[in-house]
């Protein structure tokens, strides 16, 4: 009896579509490319000025929980306080700036009350306020000794500056005409530089950022 040619022609056609997928040929990966993928969210992704702040500004649950500024209370959850806006960190550095300069023991908690205060971001003025430290002061106080001492044409004296309680007690009643003065102007003019120069560089950022989401929106 004559073999089917119907029925072999099925098997036939049954056989190549189950093997078929073996023979396709096998795709590569695809070409690496800096524009697709994750690296093209790296690449497009900017650190931003208010990115950074948060970075490294200290957390808002260690200031409430600082044994220093414990004693401002319900105060501290002025949400003001914790906003990165324009104003708010031009504030924040100003208010730590011109803190900076007063020479009295303490100053975070001065900068921390002012901040309260005038309403700006309470991390930045903390931060800033430490411009002067024990390793700074004795410059930048003498700095400041000679210049109020320049303005108000009184000779300059040999002195050298601490930050303790017996300095303060036997050396500051000497000098404190020319050295407050002299602080008085390095904390008004470095807090308005301060001021000043964190808006310009804010509002750069905000130049740049715009200026990239309209290139990145361009290339697609």
């Amino acid at each position: 009896m004559a073999p089917n040619d119907t029925g072999q022609s099925s098997v036939l056609r049954i056989r190549n579509a189950s093997s078929q997928p073996f023979l396709r040929q096998k795709r590569g990966p695809a070409p690496f490319s800096y524009n697709s993928g994750p690296f093209a969210r790296q690449k497009h992704k900017k650190m931003g000025l208010r990115r950074i702040f948060k970075r490294y500004l200290p957390e808002r649950h260690e200031l409430h929980n600082h044994k220093h500024l414990w004693l401002f209370g319900e105060r501290l959850h002025d949400p003001n306080l914790w906003h990165l806006t324009r104003r708010s960190a031009a504030g924040g550095v100003a208010v730590g700036l011109f803190v900076a300069f007063v020479p009295i023991p303490f100053q975070m908690i001065l900068a921390a009350a002012v901040a309260i205060v005038v309403r700006v971001n309470l991390p930045l003025a903390i931060v800033f306020v430490w411009v002067n430290n024990p390793i700074t002061i004795p410059p930048l106080f003498y700095l400041a000794y000679r210049t109020g001492s320049a303005i108000m044409n009184i000779p300059i004296r040999t002195i050298e500056f601490e930050f303790s309680h017996q300095w303060f007690a036997e050396t500051l009643t000497i000098i404190w005409q020319p050295f407050l003065l002299g602080c008085l102007v390095f904390g008004t003019l470095s807090a308005v530089a301060g001021y000043w120069l964190m808006r310009f560089l804010w509002r750069v950022f905000v130049v740049r950022k715009w200026a990239n989401r309209r290139n990145s929106r361009a290339k697609t």
